[in-house]
Parts: C-alpha cells; sequence; structure tokens
C-alpha cells in the first residue's frame, strides 16, 4: 500500500484550513455574542472578492479600469430580483408591480449569482470591443462612465416593474450561515487564482509587463484583454450579488463611485498583483474603519470635552493611517507576493540571518 508523504506545505494549508473551520464554527454557534464579527467578517470576504477581481484586470493585466461598482449594482439587482421571496413581491413592488414574466421565478442562491455573473459578463464582451482600445487613464474615465451610466439605467422609471426604479429592492433573503458566504467567496477567489495561475494568466502578465514583446510572441492583446475584463466583470457581478443578500436589500445609491475608490483602496494596500493581498487588505480596511468608530463618539473628562472627538473624525484618523502606510510601505503589504508557506519561511530565515549578524558584531 502506497504511503501518504505530507509535505511542511501541506500540513501548513490543512492546519489553516482547521483554524478557519474552528473559528468559523465557534462564531456561528455564540451567533448572538458575535454578531458583529460575523457581519464584518461576512463584508470583508465579499469585498475581497470584488477587490481581487479589479486586481485581476490592474494587477495581472495593467489595465486600469473603475467599472467594478457598476457590475457589483448590476449583480445586486439581478441577485436579488431571483431570489426574493414569490409571496412579498407584490409588497416590494406596491408602486410598479412586478413584470409576469419574473414574478412567479425563484432560484437558490448559487443558480442567481450564476445568472448574475453570466450576465455581467455577456455586458463586458459588448462594451469591450469599444473601450478596451483604450489605454490608461482613458480605460478608466470609460468605464467610470459606464459605472454610473449602469446606476442611471437600474433606477429608471421606464424599468419599475423589473428593478423598481429608485425605490430599490428589499427583502432580500440573507445567508444561511457564515460558512455559507465564507465558502462562496473562497470558491470564487479560488478559481480567480487558478485562472491566475494557468496559461490565461500568464498571458495576462506579459502584456502587463511588455505589451509589444507579447504581441510578438503571438499572444492577441485585445483578446488577452477582453478575456481578462470578462472574467474580472463576471466576479464583481457576483460580489454584487453577495452584497444585496448581506445586507439584504439591492439599490443603486450603495453602489457609487465611493465604493469602486475603496476597492481600488484595498487592492494598493494589499499590494498590485498579489491575490492573498488584496484578500488581506479587504479585510484590513473594513475591520479597520468598523474598529476606529469609538473616535465618532464625543468623549469628556469631567467637564472637560476631549477635541476632535465627533462624528466624521473616525474617517480623519483612517485618512492620516492611509496616508502614513502609503508614504512608508508603497508597494502594500504583500507586494507582488502570495501568502503561502515558503512566505512564512523566507521571513523566518530572514529573522535569523539579522540575529546571527547582531551576534557577530
Amino acid at each position: 500500500m502506497q504511503k501518504i508523504k505530507l509535505t511542511n506545505k501541506t500540513i501548513f494549508n490543512i492546519a489553516c484550513v482547521a483554524i478557519v473551520v474552528i473559528l468559523l464554527g465557534y462564531l456561528q454557534a455564540t451567533e448572538i455574542e458575535n454578531s458583529y464579527a460575523i457581519t464584518i467578517i461576512e463584508r470583508s470576504c465579499i469585498y475581497a472578492v470584488a477587490a481581487v477581481s479589479m486586481n485581476l484586470m490592474i494587477g495581472f493585466t495593467g489595465q486600469f479600469s473603475l467599472g467594478t461598482a457598476g457590475f457589483m449594482c448590476l449583480g445586486a439587482y439581478i441577485t436579488g430580483i431571483f431570489t426574493m421571496p414569490i409571496e412579498i413581491r407584490d409588497q416590494v413592488y406596491y408602486l410598479y408591480g412586478m413584470a409576469s414574466f419574473l414574478h412567479n421565478i425563484q432560484v437558490p442562491l448559487v443558480v442567481a449569482l450564476l445568472i448574475s455573473g453570466v450576465i455581467g459578463a455577456i455586458i463586458a464582451f459588448l462594451i469591450g470591443w469599444p473601450v478596451l482600445r483604450l489605454k490608461s487613464d482613458y480605460l478608466a474615465i470609460a468605464t467610470l462612465g459606464f459605472s454610473e451610466i449602469v446606476r442611471a439605467v437600474l433606477g429608471w422609471d421606464g424599468l419599475g416593474k423589473i428593478t423598481n426604479a429608485s425605490y430599490g429592492l428589499s427583502n432580500i433573503p440573507a445567508f444561511s450561515s457564515i460558512f455559507q458566504a465564507v465558502i462562496i467567496c473562497g470558491v470564487c477567489i479560488a478559481l480567480m487564482l487558478l485562472m491566475i495561475n494557468s496559461s490565461y494568466g500568464r498571458a495576462f502578465k506579459a502584456v502587463r509587463d511588455d505589451d509589444i514583446a507579447a504581441e510578438a510572441m503571438g499572444i492577441n492583446l485585445f483578446k488577452t484583454k477582453q478575456l481578462a475584463f470578462v472574467v474580472s466583470s463576471f466576479f464583481a457581478t457576483v460580489a454584487g450579488g453577495l452584497m444585496a443578500v448581506f445586507l439584504r436589500s439591492a439599490a443603486t445609491s450603495t453602489f457609487t463611485v465611493a465604493l469602486t475608490y475603496n476597492i481600488l483602496l484595498m487592492v494598493v494596500i494589499g499590494g498590485i498583483g498579489s491575490v492573498s493581498g488584496s484578500v488581506l487588505g479587504a479585510f484590513l480596511i473594513t475591520a479597520g474603519q468598523e474598529w476606529l468608530r469609538f473616535l465618532d463618539k464625543e468623549y469628556y473628562i469631567g467637564s472637560f470635552k476631549v477635541p476632535f472627538t465627533r462624528t466624521g473624525f473616525r474617517m480623519v484618523i483612517f485618512s492620516v493611517l492611509l496616508m502614513l502606510f502609503v508614504l512608508f510601505w508603497n508597494k502594500g503589504i504583500m507586494g507582488s507576493k502570495e501568502f503561502s508557506f515558503d512566505w512564512f519561511k523566507n521571513i523566518y530565515i530572514s529573522i535569523k540571518r539579522r540575529i546571527r549578524r547582531k551576534k557577530n558584531v
């Protein structure tokens, strides 16, 4: 009988998964006491999917696209329409009434996410023909404009029977458990990671590093950019659907330009060109904004009021911390590297060498 030999890397990966499962199991078992922590983790996971999808374009293909919020908005509405319980649809669409061809269609969450992702990919394929011929800032402006067009169309009264216009959607079923949210987000990130490590991913990186050399090697620049844009848009749309489930509602006011910039911030802080960096950035930015909420309250020491502590001061401190981080760590937390056993091993070796040098001195 053949023996299975476990490497240090395999043991490390199994240990990480086991720790995550135990932690999630504890949070789920104490859901009432740890509802706030569950909320932060679910939101962070959703932002992680959106951040990795944006990094797929910016970090791995070198195309500066800012249409993430638009695709997320599209995904939120599509997922909400297909998962909303049939018996309450008349209450939600009380003003316009829901379109008859959609009224009695309800599908499971995973199916709704796939439908939204496919629709987002098709739209990305169509707009990619004119948009992806642009470069740098022009591409960013074009995709940013597309994002605003999506918000305007979804909030249009003419689509009231489908999107409920400016009233948006409500009573969308929530996640059944924290495991459902984390597993779906984990699968999405894993699929993007597999693509990045495949021959397609190597083509993306070749276009990013030197498009002239890539074309000389036989890589079709336009098709490669379009594939990256379609895949990125697919997962951004899925992230929007997950956000609708998390919020239990979908409204155009949620998916503004500020959301795109927030996701871009996660990519930059984590490291442009690093999947694990984007995930880490999503968790740090989301958790950081929440943990600093105590600064939004007024504090008194006796009759003396502590200066500056008031609503909005949290974001001032958060912005200052981000500025300092970018100044002293301008390549992000991970740079272009990935979180792995070898990463820990290299850090351990580096620290060990520094200790030996100090002893020799």
